[in-house]
């Protein structure tokens, strides 16, 4: 290993990588806006399509379960053919699916829209985190995540900010179709200027021989406790802010807390604006301290648990109508560090498992916050209904998965921490081995 920490055969970075990577970087940008579009319009979704809190919570329900459902074929296809071809079929179907959502006449071609972006969506994140491992030295990899998260983040603030103006603005086909154009540009900059890997980097070829191949692809990534801590770790943490995000958010800001919409997307904007800000500190403190991850994980948990519950049960227990300003301050704050600690899952499945199954592995931890937001989506929405619109009962759902990931999360962590030792143990080993 030499002092900068760069184990032989690990890429270069420098600026040609930051070059590269960011046009990755750039197309899930615009996939977070696609995929957030809804958390803005979600109640004039309601009124153009009229429909109920169960209908309405099935956009983004058939979003996430396309997304989740994507996860594994996309780290196989990743894997298999390469970033660029991956990225620019992603490409193609979610500025597709948008373009689609902007022209519906009907609720259901709306829904066959959200399900062909989710599944375009379902395309970039891996892909990007693949491209990083590809043009960056290893020890990059918790930084380098994180910022992918933070671009994410951004494009969610856009979504926040920009589209919902527009959409009051110039109406909803304008809005949609317009932002739609975002997706052609960045086709654009994909075809021209992305590359897999740098010179001199290209992967040992690797055989793939049909179903066989995926079989063994999965099943050695699942058998890693390292990919499987992952996934709980993703699962338990990104959801709460997801939900409040996509859909969900700004009808409990404006309906059962009394806010005006302005007032409600200033909110919004200020968990994005958290996430950006606690996505640089996670990614620095986990650099410097690989130890850090399951205390910020399981931190993070028990922080959102503890505002999510003080908000929702504040009626109950103060006599008030609703919650405190302050209160819905600092419940926005404190989701703003879910997204972070969600990228963490990445990190304990990142070093689990071989190069040529990074993309598998990284598709399985992918779907955990997904599974978990869908399950959540759904549940407020049904309870909704059922209860006449009453959200403690409905956003009480959120402890319940939370109950789930934690207790699989402490049931993992010792064979995971073991069986990472034992691997590191190893490539130091094959290191000092390695011709000068």
């Amino acid at each position: 290993m030499s002092r900068t920490g760069t184990l032989p055969g690990d890429p270069p970075g420098g600026r040609r990588a930051l070059a590269v990577w960011g046009i990755g970087v750039s197309v899930y940008f615009v996939a977070v806006i696609f995929r957030t579009s809804l958390g803005v319009a979600g109640l004039d979704a309601a009124d153009r399509f009229g429909v109920n809190a169960s209908a309405l919570s099935t956009f983004s329900i058939l979003q996430l379960l396309v997304y989740a459902g994507m996860q594994i074929p996309v780290g196989l296809l990743v894997d298999r053919l390469g970033t660029k071809r991956v990225l620019t079929i992603g490409v193609v179907l979610f500025t597709a699916g948008q373009l689609g959502f902007a022209l519906s006449p009907s609720y259901g071609m709306a829904l066959a829209s959200r399900a062909l972006l989710g599944c375009g969506d379902a395309m970039t994140f891996i892909s990007v985190l693949r491209l990083g491992t590809r043009w960056f030295p290893a020890r990059r990899g918790p930084l380098i995540a994180q910022l992918a998260g933070l671009a994410g983040m951004a494009g969610n603030l856009v979504s926040t900010l920009v589209l919902a103006r527009l959409l009051h603005g110039v109406g909803w086909t304008a809005a949609f179709a317009g932002s739609a154009l975002a997706g052609v540009v960045v086709l654009v900059l994909l075809l021209l200027f992305l590359k897999d890997h740098p010179e001199g980097h290209e992967p040992e070829p690797f055989p793939h021989r049909g179903a066989a191949y995926v079989r063994r692809q999965i099943a050695a990534s699942w058998r890693e406790p390292g990919t499987r801590l992952g996934l709980w770790v993703h699962f338990t943490t990104q959801f709460p802010a997801m939900v409040f995000l996509l859909l969900w958010g700004l009808p409990f800001l404006v309906e059962a807390q009394g806010l005006s919409r302005a007032t409600a997307g200033e909110l919004l904007t200020l968990v994005v604006l958290s996430n950006m800000v606690i996505g640089l500190v996670y990614g620095q403190i986990v650099a410097r301290h690989h130890g850090a991850r399951l205390p910020l994980a399981l931190g993070t948990v028990g922080a959102t648990a503890l505002l999510w519950a003080s908000t929702v049960f504040h009626p109950a227990l103060s006599g008030a109508d609703r919650a405190p300003v302050w209160l819905l301050v600092v419940l926005c704050v404190v989701l703003g560090a879910c997204g972070p600690a969600s990228m963490l899952g990445f990190d304990f499945a990142r070093p689990a498992n071989p190069p040529e199954r990074q993309g598998t592995a990284s598709g399985i931890t992918n779907m955990g916050g997904f599974v978990a937001s869908m399950t959540t989506l759904f549940a407020v929405g049904v309870l909704l209904d059922a209860t006449g619109g009453d959200y403690t009962v409905a956003f009480s759902s959120v402890f319940v998965l939370q109950a789930l990931g934690v207790s699989q999360i402490l049931r993992l962590r010792r064979r995971a921490a073991r069986r990472e030792r034992e691997r590191l143990v190893a490539s130091r080993v094959e290191t000092v081995h390695v011709p000068a």
